[in-house]
This record gives structure tokens, C-alpha cells and sequence, in this order.
């Protein structure tokens, strides 16, 4: 049986980092690991080509070649998913289809021509599809009752991705995330209960990393790497050695909750297995939206004093903030950017809030009437609310662009940057000398030349690369490249304000108004409810 594994484009996001890639002649950030992982549960004796259309198309060759293509996506890649779908059935393929977002929304790959719907985790459902396919069944939907133990999950088939291409590498240790934001569908699609790998399979898939030569990023993509402490210390613990021993060859990025900051032994632990940032669901400084939200965990403490926790233990923090929640005041967008300042965040996912399909938050609002008609909704900066919120959306929108620009203005972020670094903890540990790759420098006089002379940050930049080098010099090569990051976020910014301006013209033009009254007055009423 040949497959064809086929991975849909990405739009331009927050995540996708087109301009800092070009700098390091990389295509893309992240590879497809759910479908490598796909890879690894099919039959071995199965032959496999996977296509990551963020690198390149597939060929006429690769699409005659298959038997059955499989193809898995995020909300965010809903458009190219379905395209492909309908390009392999053009072809007379079998198609199966899987993922978060036909997990979600299953009749939407369907309407398009898939045969195979292999839904929730493939631990279970993949083996289902083995069975009908071997037996010689055409089509079929494959959903589970239950949630997988991933103590079980094989290696990755990392060999078969185009490795030159990516940035980092992925792995994941977790799935599940024990806490209950009403706007999360982590939480839908993989549960509440932490599951976790042991920790020698994490440190095989690392073996097998290793072994492919590969000595660069690994984003351990957990949505909540924190969420089964015990378990994480136990990994963290052998992973510590297995770096000391191989020199350490990979720097760690990660997702996690802002209670990280209470637990000064992860930290530390973190630190010292190579972890260098983490990406923190702070939202809102709001806490009456957190409240709303029921996003607890980040009102027990002062979300600054944790941010700047973090940062003195040694991790860069990234940070997600949404604007939109019911109840909120007018002037949201210019709080998170005072937060941002105050904390010394120098990089945050901002967005407008959508109700995602099947999450609490989507369910109340469909309930309410309150869900936008033909708007899917998906976690991309470029995109318009979903759903009627309780201010004007033309409102939340002009301050939503506002905040965002101004978020990112060059010579914010580099000040930003430069606080953060500043007072950035290092690890006990130094990886060994080696010389820079040409790419590296390449990418570093781009840097310079743009940064550091071309424009209106030349002062600044020269003034932060200096006081970096005399306080905190071990920083200096993390602190370079974030400030790298800078060349995304100038142009993502623009992209940012012209789409949403779009939309909003086009929602307008159409007479749209938002009953915010109205939609108020049942919000209150919901306050009122979560406080009794």
C-alpha cells in the first residue's frame, strides 16, 4: 500500500515567520508531526511520501504514485484542506482525512469527497482504518470513546520529512490540559486528565533526532507541558543527563501555564535541560474577563510578578493575549499593551476572541444566538470575531488594530526585548564552543544592516547591544535572535491592520449591526451568575 501523506499551507500568521525564515534560508518553523506520527501506527511494510505544501506542492508523480492520500490540519488550514481533498479526488484517489479541525467539523471534509474520516486520536481510530482498508472497504468513519494511553505511541518517522527546510523539529510528551477555559478546545479534543509519554520514549524520539544529524530547535509542543507535574519532573530529571551527555545539541521551546512560576523546581529543571522559552496563556490582565472566561489559574497571583519569575530563572517568555471577552471595557487593547510593557514580554499572540466548534464558549453563544452565520471562526490575528460580543465589534476592532501596531512598533519591541534580556537568568550549563554556520552570520549582518543602520531603531539597537554585551553577555546570542524576530512582526503588523480593515468594511457595508445592548444585558446576567 503506497501513501501519500500530504500536509496543507499555513496563511500568514503570528507562527508562520516568513521573513526571519528567509533570513536562515528555512521554509517553514514546524514540521507536520501528527502526520509523521500517522506514519509511525500505519503498517511499516507500507510505503510512505509526505508532502508539507508549506515547502512545496506535490508533483503529478507523487499524486500518481498513491494508493490513498492522507492528510491531516488545524482549523487555521481549513482552505487548502479542502482544496486538496478535492485535487486528490480529481485524481481518482482515495482520500482519508484527520486532525484537529475534521475532528471538530467532520461533515465539512466530507461535503468535499473524503472517504475516510479518521477522527479523536489515532492511537485508536488509525488501527480502525487499517482493518477497513484491509478488508478492502472504500470509505468509513473512524471516531473513539475513549482517550488513548500514549505510553504506547511509536517513534515518529521523523526520516521522512525534508529536514533542511524546518527551523525546529517537534515532539510532544503530553496531551490534555486539566484546566477549563470556556474558549479552549484543547480541553474537547483531548480531555482534561494530563496523559503522558514515559520518559524514554520522549528521549528515543530524541536518539532519533539526534541520530539524523539534526542540532537545532525542538518545540516540545504539549499545549500545557506543565499539566502532569510528577511526570514532567521525571522526564525533566533524565532529560538533564541525556543533554549533559550528548553535549547539548537542542535548545527546548515550550507551551505552558502561568502557575509554572510557583514551582521554582521545574523551573530550574527546565533551565537546566536546555529549555530556553516558553509560550504563556495570559489573555487579558482583566481578571474579571479571566473570571468570565474561567480562566482561574491566572488570578491566584500577580501575573507580572510570574512573567517576571520566569524570565529571572532563564526563559524567554512568549505570550497569548485576546481581546473580546464578555463584559469588557472599553480600552482592553491599550491594557495589554501597558501589560506587555510593564512585564517585558518582547513577542505575544494577540487576537480577536472566536468561538471555536464543540468548545464551552461556542456552545453558550450558539445557545444565546449570538454566533455570526458562515463564520467558522479560527485562532489567526487576521481575523474577525465569529460571534456578537457585548460592544460594538467596528469598537473592538479599530482598538484591537490599534493595540496590535502599536504592540509591535520596532522600536517598542526592541525596548521590550532589551528589558527582558536584561534581566534573563542563565543556566548553569554552556554548550560547547563551535563556529557559526554562514547562515548565521549571513542572517546576523541582515540584522545589523537593517536594524542597526538602515532604520529609525538604529540608536536603539546599538544602544541595547552594547549594555546586553557589558550586563548580561551570556544572553547575547538568544537576545540577537529575538531581536531578529522583528523583521516578522514589521510586516505582519501591516498584514494585520489591511485584513481586518477589509473585513470590517465589508461588515459594515452590509448594514451589520451588533445588537451589543441586548448581547450586554445576558452577559451581566452570566456575571452575576458565575459570582453567586
Amino acid at each position: 500500500m503506497r501513501i501519500l501523506l500530504v500536509y496543507p499551507i499555513f496563511p500568514k500568521t503570528f507562527w508562520s515567520y516568513e521573513k526571519i525564515l528567509e533570513l536562515v534560508n528555512r521554509k517553514v518553523l514546524l514540521p507536520p508531526l501528527g502526520l509523521v506520527t500517522v506514519a509511525a501506527i500505519l503498517p511499516q511494510e507500507w510505503e510512505f511520501k509526505l508532502v508539507d505544501r508549506n515547502i512545496r506542492p506535490a508533483t503529478e508523480e507523487e499524486w500518481a504514485w498513491a494508493d490513498i492520500v492522507i492528510l491531516s490540519a488545524m482549523i487555521v488550514q481549513k482552505q487548502d484542506l479542502l482544496e486538496q481533498i478535492q485535487e486528490a479526488k480529481k485524481r481518482g484517489k482515495l482520500v482519508a482525512v484527520g486532525g484537529p479541525y475534521p475532528t471538530s467539523v467532520p461533515h465539512e471534509v466530507e461535503n468535499v469527497g473524503a472517504d475516510f474520516l479518521i477522527l479523536d486520536e489515532g492511537e485508536i481510530t488509525l488501527p480502525m482504518f487499517i482493518e477497513a482498508v484491509q478488508r478492502g472497504d472504500t470509505s468509513g468513519t473512524f471516531r473513539a470513546t475513549e482517550k488513548p494511553d500514549v505510553t504506547g505511541t511509536p517513534i515518529p518517522r521523523f526520516d521522512l520529512l525534508e529536514l533542511d527546510a524546518y527551523d525546529m523539529m517537534s515532539v510532544q510528551f503530553s496531551r490534555g490540559c486539566p484546566f477549563q477555559c470556556e474558549f479552549c478546545d484543547i480541553i474537547v479534543l483531548y480531555g482534561r486528565k494530563p496523559r503522558t509519554k514515559t520518559p524514554a520514549q520522549l528521549l528515543a524520539e530524541l536518539d532519533c533526532l539526534y541520530e539524523l544529524g539534526w542540532r537545532r530547535g525542538v518545540f516540545m509542543v504539549d499545549d500545557n507541558f506543565i499539566g502532569n507535574k510528577r511526570n514532567v519532573k521525571l522526564l525533566l530529571k533524565e532529560l538533564k543527563v541525556w543533554m549533559a551527555e550528548h553535549k547539548y545539541p537542542f535548545r527546548f521551546d515550550t507551551e505552558a501555564s502561568i502557575d509554572l512560576a510557583q514551582d521554582a523546581e521545574m523551573l530550574e529543571l527546565m533551565v537546566e535541560s536546555g529549555f530556553s522559552a516558553v509560550f504563556l496563556g495570559i489573555e487579558t490582565p482583566d481578571e474579571d474577563s479571566l473570571q468570565m472566561t474561567k480562566k482561574f489559574q491566572n488570578t491566584r497571583s500577580s501575573l507580572t510578578e510570574a512573567v517576571e519569575t520566569i524570565i529571572k530563572a532563564g526563559l524567554r517568555p512568549m505570550a497569548g493575549f485576546i481581546i473580546g471577552f464578555d463584559g469588557e471595557k472599553a480600552g482592553a487593547g491599550d491594557r495589554i499593551v501597558r501589560f506587555a510593557e510593564q512585564a517585558a514580554i518582547p513577542s505575544t499572540t494577540f487576537a480577536m476572541l472566536q468561538a471555536l466548534p464543540n468548545t464551552a464558549l461556542w456552545h453558550r453563544l450558539k445557545k444565546e444566538g449570538r454566533l455570526r452565520e458562515n463564520q467558522d471562526g479560527n485562532i489567526n490575528q487576521t481575523t474577525l470575531m465569529n460571534f456578537l460580543p457585548t460592544r460594538p465589534l467596528e469598537e473592538l476592532a479599530r482598538e484591537y488594530i490599534e493595540a496590535f501596531c502599536t504592540l509591535y512598533d520596532p522600536v517598542q519591541y526592541l525596548d521590550r526585548t532589551y528589558r527582558c534580556f536584561l534581566m534573563m537568568g542563565l543556566p548553569s550549563w554552556k554548550a560547547p564552543a563551535k563556529m557559526p554556520e554562514w547562515l548565521v552570520i549571513k542572517a546576523l549582518l541582515i540584522v545589523i544592516w537593517r536594524q542597526g543602520i538602515k532604520r529609525e531603531t538604529r540608536w536603539k539597537f546599538w544602544h541595547h547591544l552594547f549594555s546586553i554585551l557589558k550586563r548580561n553577555p551570556g544572553v547575547i546570542e538568544h537576545y540577537i535572535a529575538a531581536c531578529a524576530h522583528n523583521e516578522h512582526f514589521l510586516e505582519y503588523r501591516q498584514i494585520v491592520r489591511d485584513q481586518i480593515e477589509s473585513q470590517l468594511a465589508e461588515y459594515l457595508a452590509q448594514g451589520a449591526e451588533t445588537p451589543y445592548v441586548l448581547v450586554k444585558e445576558k452577559a451581566e446576567e452570566k456575571a452575576e451568575a458565575v459570582v453567586s
